[in-house]
């Protein structure tokens, strides 16, 4: 007969599971499983899904085979072992592994490319002033969109993918219609430099997915009307650039800047509540927890129920799937920043409580120029120039691993919807796929000509769509 441990399951959020129990010393990963979600059922009064996939940690190490494996170095048995279980994403997501089609149509570097909340469709927009819409059945282009006068440097869908934004280095943001590839409204014109950042209010926060913020070079945030055609506010505090402006599902709106601070702001009087202090040098890019639950709004790629095939769902029950998917996550829980500088340095912050910071994340060579939270919430990924990634827990910021492969910066990274994979593009002119479960190279996607700028993973995990310098998009 094996002998005996006694253990006590726990969430990662710190709260026990049952009592403390007795268990054999040998027992197996899949027997642990079934264990905890007997538990999880009797203790919540309901049946939950039986094919829930769960990960165990023993002391920070994962167990892999049996609990024996992960014990190895632990002398006292009087204590009670604490197992942390972590429920995984049902659905996987395949690695994408090839090349589908390369896409030609743009004159110039591809700068942004972006899907919408159901994965359906693609934009991307580029530095020859237009923006393009693709299909994604047939992997052609379907619209181009001529109306800025200069680069359009981003794109940004509306939560329910009705819309795109698009903004130039003249300054000007248009609204377009994706079914028809003709502009909504008239051109907003308000910012006196290039804009540097889009991003919509949350679709449980506004159904009509009316409002639409953005941050420019001339220091400021404002915040439009997308149906009026009217800039109802306008936020001015920051003494330089404002590099990104995220909005969070509470209401708030978080800008970072190159006056070395990151603002939050009360985003229906403009009020700022809260001034974050300590980066040595410019604030590049923010990322919040909720960020992939915000960009998917009503749409949850678990049960592929599509915006598109609901388009006659009422805008009022979208919403109500929208905050439902949304309070799941940051019911109790506060959301999360991120911020990556030019000080080589990341600093996570819980911003809605507090201007002190959790944690400063060191480690990187050089400047960080992006950063993401998975989908899960539970890893955060920064991207740099000295070519690594790099990944942290989500919730402590404690460093995890260093991805090494590519040979030059690395531009920009995306994660699988179901948080196991992450694809990262570099001035290396290649795409490569990450193993987060094993902290390897997955996959290696050559084929571009030149530098990479731009990729991003469609929400529904079919597809990889990257876009650079050599003018083409590929899939």
């Amino acid at each position: 007969m094996s002998r005996q441990i006694l253990c006590q399951f726990k969430d990662d959020s710190g709260q026990l599971l049952g009592a403390p129990i007795d268990l054999p010393i040998d027992i197996d990963k899949p027997a642990l499983e079934k264990l905890c979600q007997a538990l999880i059922s009797s203790e919540k009064q309901e049946e939950i899904e039986d094919d829930v996939p769960y990960l165990f940690y023993v002391n920070e190490s994962e167990v892999s085979t049996n609990l024996e494996e992960s014990l190895k170095n632990e002398n006292n048995f009087e204590k009670v072992t604490e197992i942390i279980y972590q429920p995984q994403a049902i659905f996987k997501v395949r690695s994408v592994t090839r090349c589908s089609s390369t896409i030609e149509g743009h004159t110039e570097a591809v700068i942004s490319v972006a899907f919408s909340p159901d994965g359906k469709q693609l934009a991307s927009g580029s530095g020859d002033t237009t923006v393009r819409f693709w299909d994604l059945t047939t992997e052609t282009p379907l619209y181009q969109c001529s109306g800025h006068k200069n680069w359009v440097l981003c794109v940004a869908w509306s939560p329910d993918g009705q819309k795109l934004a698009s903004a130039d280095k003249n300054s000007n943001i248009m609204i377009w219609n994706p079914e028809t590839g003709k502009q909504f409204g008239k051109t907003l014109c308000q910012h006196r430099q290039w804009i540097t950042y889009l991003c919509w209010k949350p679709f449980h926060l506004d159904e009509e997915c009316r409002y639409l913020a953005s941050s420019s070079k001339d220091s400021t945030i404002k915040i439009w009307d997308t149906i009026m055609s009217t800039c109802i506010r306008s936020l001015s505090s920051h003494t330089q650039s404002v590099t990104c402006v995220k909005w969070g599902g509470k209401g708030l709106l978080y800008s970072s800047s190159q006056d070395r601070t990151i603002k939050v702001w009360r985003a229906d009087d403009g009020v700022m509540c809260r001034n974050l202090d300590g980066h040595g040098h410019w604030v590049n890019t923010l990322a919040l927890n909720s960020d992939y639950i915000l960009r998917t709004g009503a749409f949850d790629p678990k049960d592929a129920t599509l915006i598109r095939t609901n388009s006659n769902m009422p805008r009022a029950e979208l919403k109500e799937k929208a905050l439902k998917r949304y309070k799941k996550y940051f019911d109790v829980e506060t959301e999360k920043l991120v911020s990556g500088s030019d000080d080589f340095t990341m600093i996570l912050w819980n911003p809605e409580v507090d201007k002190k910071n959790i944690c400063r994340m060191t480690g990187h060579q050089q400047l960080i120029n992006d950063v993401r939270f998975s989908p899960d919430t539970r890893l955060i990924a920064s991207a740099s120039f000295d070519k690594s990634i790099k990944l942290w827990d989500g919730k402590t910021g404690k460093f995890i691993a260093t991805l090494r492969g590519h040979v030059q910066s690395v531009y920009q990274i995306s994660f699988s919807s179901d948080s196991r994979l992450l694809v990262s593009g570099s001035a290396d002119s290649t795409l490569k796929v990450w193993d987060l479960k094993n902290k390897k190279l997955h996959m290696d996607l050559p084929g571009h000509a030149d530098e990479v700028y731009a990729v991003d993973w469609s929400p529904d995990g079919q597809m990889v769509a990257s876009g650079g310098k050599d003018r083409v998009l590929k899939m």
